[in-house]
């Protein structure tokens, strides 16, 4: 039974979104085990050595390890929590060797915030890197850490070791299964696409083929660097996602025509499927309809390639690209990035930004006194982390999380005395913390706060009296983070959809000129295609995330949905074409090809100065029976596009 709220009493919806939690997803069971045992073991090693403040440090370790334990893959899984642990390790020892030094230790924390904020935006595992970095160098100057210099960094370093040892357990029985999985999956939600094509549901569909495409490349090439070219298995996974390739570019096409396809087309890319997870090579009968269009001729020929390269034992890794063009050397890249951390502007303001708000915290808390006041810049790091999304969302769900663990917590503290009945607790909260962290900041926040307190008061016996400060010092924080690194920075309050935007219709007005020009260079033109529908996967998380800010920015983010969804429309459109031309369709003139391209660089043009949306110019014409005319049906569409008034 719903219930209404009375009249005036009603949730905005930017705080409903705030607050809804994340579909939910299948528990991630390996993940719950690895983290009761990493987190469990070092206390019962501790409390059995006489030492309970030693198995503290090494479960707050483990800890981090849980919290970057989210790969699929056994080499990202590596990556993922070996490299931010050597940041950790470096973090703790900064962090000690400056404690109980003053106003040094305010600068040395801040300059650290600067280092950690610039090197977060190269990409996940240095934001990840960088995250901790900043945690630890702000517990290691804000908490006394027992025995020698050197014992912090070895204890929380070991306990975040401990999880990777453990997730790389079933590596040599289980080395490609994850990518191979990734792989069958993407094949599902192309058979998915397929199925949706002439309804409702195909622009979802469309959606979710290109995030499992994405996560499928993402966890294939993270081995490309070493392998390529002499990995049977990697080159056939590559294989065998470039075939799949055509089956979806042919579904725009399939869509366009306005009638669904015969049920044996999905059906057909699902026993596929099947035999990509398996590896099964032998023949499969595909039982497809006889073609009788350009559009049922394209979807007719890409399955059959698609079925020849899953079946085929032997893979020639000749010719075998990546669809997004490989890496450069690792000296050319690691030079490449240290460039742009150094010369770019947005890494200097993130940097810059975070090292005000740490710096303005550190200064309070060293004027004012704070009960262990590091968990004031603990809040900060976490909220304005740049890849997590909203400042302010994180801000509201970090205040709620904490309010949430604080009464776990309160219930631990009080009533569980320490010593070894810590042990059976532990077993209880850790598992929490993958449980509940793809549903969202706030329950991942109500998760680590009972576990951080519980090792806290293991390392300085304050019981029920960390409670009020942990909830100040959370505020203190939130506060800092919205004045210091929110509303002073008008960049983090204005949508950036609109300039991503833009640049997605300058791309897709080349995809245009690519995909009927001269070029005859179709591996680029698929690449290109790839990073067009990345890019705007990029922009669909982007328009998420800003339409949890509060007025006026996320009502100015919702203005652009309709030209997003138009843009998306224009790429398939483009894509359909070209597959019709293929396989018989007259091709365009250069005259539509030119006049089509002119106006989504001037729609591209009015996107970027305009802050809202207005409507422009839509004087497209041409042949009607033209293979471009639903394109520039989708073109018009966006053109007309006007903000709401």
């Amino acid at each position: 039974m719903s219930r209404e709220f009375p009249i005036g009493l009603t949730p905005p919806d930017w705080l409903v979104r705030n607050l809804r939690a994340q579909p939910t997803t299948p528990v991630n069971k390996p993940a719950v085990a690895r983290a009761a045992i990493a987190m469990t073991l070092p206390l019962v090693i501790g409390l059995a050595a006489g030492r309970p403040e030693y198995g503290a440090l090494a479960s707050m370790g483990a800890l981090s390890g849980v919290i970057g334990d989210t790969a699929d893959a056994y080499r990202m899984r590596l990556l993922n929590i070996a490299i931010p642990q050597a940041f950790g390790a470096i973090g703790i020892t900064l962090g000690a060797l400056a404690y109980g030094h003053g106003w040094v230790a305010v600068a040395a924390v801040t300059g650290i915030a600067l280092v950690s904020g610039m090197i977060s935006t190269i990409g996940a595992v240095a934001s990840v890197s960088g995250l901790l970095l900043l945690l630890n160098a702000v517990v290691g100057a804000g908490l006394p850490m027992p025995g020698s210099w050197w014992l912090a960094p070895v204890l929380m370093t070991g306990g975040g070791l401990l999880v990777l040892a453990l997730a790389l357990l079933a590596w040599p029985l289980r080395s490609g299964v994850p990518e191979r999985a990734a792989v069958a999956d993407t094949y599902r939600t192309v058979a998915d696409l397929l199925a949706a094509c002439a309804t409702d549901g195909y622009d979802e569909a469309r959606h979710a083929v290109t995030q499992s495409m994405n996560q499928a490349y993402d966890l294939v090439l993270a081995r490309r660097t070493r392998h390529h070219g002499r990995s049977p298995e990697l080159t056939r996974l590559l294989a065998q996602l470039n075939a799949v390739t055509p089956v979806m570019e042919a579904a725009p096409a399939a869509h366009l025509r306005g009638k669904p396809l015969p049920l044996e087309v999905p059906q057909a890319v699902r026993h596929l499927a099947e035999a990509v997870q398996t590896g099964y090579h032998g023949p499969i009968g595909l039982g497809l309809p006889a073609p009788d269009d350009e559009t049922s001729r394209a979807i007719d020929h890409a399955l059959r390639h698609t079925a020849e390269v899953v079946t085929s034992p032997d893979v020639d890794p000749r010719g075998i690209d990546d669809r997004l063009g490989r890496p450069a050397g690792l000296r050319v890249r690691a030079a490449r990035v240290a460039r742009d951390v150094m010369l770019s502007a947005a890494s200097w303001r993130y940097g810059l930004r975070l090292a005000l708000c740490v710096g303005i915290a550190q200064v309070l808390v060293s004027i004012i006194a704070v009960p262990r006041s590091y968990w004031v810049a603990l809040t900060i790091t976490f909220v304005l982390k740049p890849d997590f999304g909203s400042v302010f969302s994180r801000a509201l769900l970090r205040a709620l999380g904490t309010v949430g663990g604080l009464v776990v917590a309160a219930a631990v503290l009080a009533e569980v005395p320490r010593g070894w009945w810590d042990v059976p607790v532990m077993l209880v909260l850790a598992p929490l913390i993958p449980a509940l962290t793809p549903r969202g900041y706030g329950y991942q926040t109500a998760a680590i706060t009972p576990v951080i307190l519980l090792l806290s008061d293991i390392l300085n016996h304050q019981g029920t009296d960390l409670l009020l400060p942990r909830l100040v010092d959370s505020l203190m924080g939130c506060a800092i983070a919205l004045v210091a690194g929110y509303l002073l920075w008008p960049e983090s309050w204005h949508t950036r959809v609109g300039d991503r935007l833009a640049d997605a219709v300058a791309d897709t007005a080349r995809y245009v000129e690519s995909a009927f020009g001269e070029t005859r260079d179709p591996a680029g033109r698929a690449r290109m295609r790839r990073r067009l529908y990345r890019d705007l996967s990029v922009i669909r998380t982007e328009f998420q995330r800003a339409l949890t800010e509060p007025p006026p920015t996320g009502r100015r983010a919702a203005a652009w949905w309709p030209l997003v969804v138009a843009v998306e429309r224009i790429v398939d459109a483009t894509t359909a074409a070209r597959v019709r031309v293929r396989h018989g369709a007259a091709p365009p003139s250069k005259a539509e090809i030119a006049q089509v391209t002119l106006q989504l660089r001037e729609l591209s043009e009015g996107v970027r100065e305009a802050e809202v949306l207005v409507a422009v110019r839509t004087d497209l014409t041409g042949p009607a029976d033209s293979v471009l005319e639903p394109l520039r049906q989708e073109v018009a569409a966006a053109r007309a596009i006007a903000s709401p008034r």
